[in-house]
């Protein structure tokens, strides 16, 4: 998948790699039902707080003081918490499927399964390093370089298809989004980001030194002695550090003019020619293949060269680490706690590993998501509170319609190409109309890492499968579980699964007001990224062309640079700014789904007016609006996580995310009665869309 839509299950290994005690397990127990949170909560707000002078305090003070972050968690959310409440519901289902060995579907045999192994730490801490052998002989096999493309496609098609070198995958074409071609990626890092390897100030520094001790650990734990060790660990820096020198930054991967690079097989060639791309090919099983996105041309000859560099011994060596980073999660805890104290705790902050159920849970999500999701779905997500998130979503999208063809900016010629994209955008809500088909994967009650691994294979072969085919436009890249929403460009389409469309976030019992200011916000958000800095280049069947007049593009830079502006002047944590380049369409949608939300919560009112004027716990219905927009925000971080996220997320911490958008809306200000010169009443207000 390109840089627009990726996930990813290293990450979630990474981030929840976790062995806990069965003392913790104990501790805690699956849920049976869902725990109620209103969707508008009084006592998670701070009415001490001035609302003109800091409206997350009084919108989140309280939620901020009585919710710190737990010892498992980098970060602490409204959304963390629906995540974990999700998570536990779910552990009831895995646990009970797991036990029982009679009367379950296919589908059902497999997620219970895969749950119960990975549940037996017994057995994952007696088979030890085991599951690690066979890649380890295999990279000792190696006679020379010219096996290196065989065993590359191996590595990356059982572990990881990104750790080793390079990513390969498929994507629609940005030039014809009815077509999906091959594209090859950057990869083959870490660290978090390229900046980790490249920055030169004393925290970066300290960050390569505890990197380099971690991997030294790491490959003194397959038996190298402390010196061999030491130079291992080395030789994997020298490598991943020309590896980042060539790497594009976050804020150009948001480009996708830079992204996009068509080669032919020779081209390909040429980039790196001592790595046979044939022979590649075949192994992954798509011999012959001719079209090819490369993402980042600059990096694959900066890999090329790296081979022609380095000897086989330093190859096998880069091959090693990444075997080991690639698996640890899934090994026992001589492997596993190592991994978990450098990424999570010294990366991130963490002061405790999660609890198994939970990481148990998150990997049966990511392997198996959509037959977990129909157990989910099934349960809780009707087809009433459907047709109410439809309802909302269209409503959203006729005030998208509204505003577009009020814009001052915009000439008709424009708005006219803007309205053709909003009417094709389709709505996706709840979970997939056909439910993924999981019969080619094998999952075994009995081994846990081996299961991992076929679901690495069993994924990476279903993306392989696409080239070349007739496009699937009702896939989901989300699980119905999930606590999120995107928008695909390519696809032109939104997507809500069920797991974010429960209270607090979406709250059937709640009046209208709050639910409009959060999930209407949302919503709003999702259809705004469809006309963002990025989204914008794409057009209504989701090419990558060029719609805008010359005009109305220098207009739409000049609006979104405002807001870049405002955004550049925030603080992460210590004297570390927001990258408001990074962060630029998530800003320009937060503010745009707010006001597409209000436009959507008048319209729900002009037939309510008894609803439209009452007071509920002391808030207007307009107050209201806004404080339900603000708490699905609320959050706490820590701050090691802050200056990891501060280099890696698109997002704005949540803070800005609710002061940085309500200063520029005149209707927050006329709702809580604020004056000109208090600080969530801005003297220059933004606004895109």
């Amino acid at each position: 998948m390109h840089q627009f839509t990726r996930l990813a299950l290293s990450s979630l290994l990474a981030g929840t790699a976790a062995l806990a005690s069965a003392q913790s397990t104990q501790a805690e127990r699956p849920a049976t039902t869902f725990p109620y949170t209103p969707g508008l909560d009084v006592n998670s707000m701070d009415k001490s707080a001035n609302p003109c002078v800091d409206f997350y305090q009084f919108a989140c003070g309280g939620w901020m003081k009585n919710n710190p972050v737990p010892a498992d968690q980098a970060r602490w959310s409204v959304y963390s918490k629906l995540a974990q409440d999700n998570q536990r519901y779910l552990w009831g289902i895995l646990d009970a499927l797991a036990k029982q060995k009679e009367g379950r579907s296919s589908t059902q045999q497999k997620i219970g399964d895969y749950f119960g192994a990975c549940m037996d730490e017994g057995a994952i801490a007696t088979r030890g390093a085991a599951p690690l052998q066979p890649w380890l002989e295999q990279i000792d096999a190696m006679a020379g370089k010219r096996d290196l493309p065989r065993l590359v496609a191996a590595l990356q098609l059982t572990l990881s298809n990104e750790d080793f070198f390079f990513g390969f995958g498929a994507n629609q074409d940005f030039g014809d989004s009815t077509r999906v071609i091959a594209f090859a990626d950057g990869g083959g890092l870490g660290l978090p980001d390229r900046d980790y390897y490249l920055k030169t100030d004393a925290r970066s520094k300290g960050i390569r030194a505890k990197y380099l001790a971690h991997m030294t650990t790491m490959f003194g734990l397959i038996g190298e002695s402390p010196k061999v060790a030491r130079r291992s660990a080395a030789t994997v820096m020298r490598i991943e550090t020309a590896l980042a020198q060539a790497t594009l930054t976050r804020v150009e991967k948001r480009d996708p003019y830079k992204l996009y690079n068509k080669a032919d097989l020779k081209a390909l060639q040429r980039m790196t020619p001592g790595f046979d791309w044939k022979t590649y090919l075949a192994e992954i099983g798509q011999p012959g293949l001719n079209t090819f996105n490369v993402t980042e041309p600059k990096f694959f000859r900066a890999f090329g060269k790296q081979l022609r560099a380095n000897e086989l011994a330093a190859i096998k060596t880069y091959l090693r680490w990444h075997v080991l980073e690639a698996m640890a999660p899934a090994l026992s805890p001589q492997f596993d706690e190592p991994h978990f104290a450098f990424f999570s705790k010294t990366l991130r902050g963490v002061e405790k590993q999660q609890p198994r159920w939970k990481r148990c849970v998150q990997l049966v999500d990511a392997q198996l998501g959509e037959a977990l999701g129909q157990e989910f779905v099934g349960r809780a997500f009707s087809p009433e509170l459907k047709a109410k998130s439809l309802h909302m979503t269209r409503q959203v999208e006729e005030a998208m319609a509204k505003d577009i063809e009020s814009l001052d900016w915009m000439s008709p010629a424009t708005k006219k190409r803007a309205r053709e994209k909003l009417d094709a955008i389709v709505n996706k809500i709840g979970y997939p109309d056909t439910w993924r088909d999981y019969s080619h994967y094998e999952v075994r009650a009995d081994d846990f890492a081996a299961n991992v691994v076929r679901g690495n294979l069993f994924e990476h072969r279903r993306q392989l499968a696409k080239i070349g085919k007739p496009l699937d436009r009702s896939e989901w890249l989300m699980t119905p579980p999930t606590v999120n929403a995107y928008f695909n460009p390519q696809m032109n389409d939104i997507n809500f699964p069920a797991g974010v469309l429960q209270p607090p976030l979406f709250d059937p019992k709640m009046d209208d007001a709050p639910n409009y200011g959060n999930t209407g916000g949302t919503i709003g958000h999702e259809l705004t990224h469809a006309f963002d800095d990025e989204g914008r280049q794409f057009d209504a069947k989701g090419n990558l062309k060029d719609w805008w007049t010359k005009k109305d593009g220098k207009q739409f830079t000049d609006r979104a640079a405002c807001i870049a502006d405002q955004y550049a002047g925030y603080t992460v944590v210590d004297d570390i700014k927001i990258n408001s380049k990074l962060t630029l369409g998530e800003d320009v949608a937060d503010l745009g789904g707010v006001i597409l939300g209000w436009m959507a919560w008048k319209t729900q009112m002009a037939s309510m007016p008894q609803q439209a004027q009452a007071l509920r716990d002391g808030l207007s219905p307009e107050q209201r609006f806004f404080v339900g927009y603000a708490q699905w925000a609320c959050e706490n971080d820590r701050p090691e996580n802050l200056r990891v996220t501060a280099v890696t997320d698109p997002h704005s911490p949540g803070k800005y995310r609710v002061n940085g958008v309500v200063i520029n809306m005149p209707e927050f200000e006329k709702a809580f009665s604020c004056k000109p010169g208090q600080p969530m009443v801005a003297a220059k207000r933004c606004r895109v869309w």
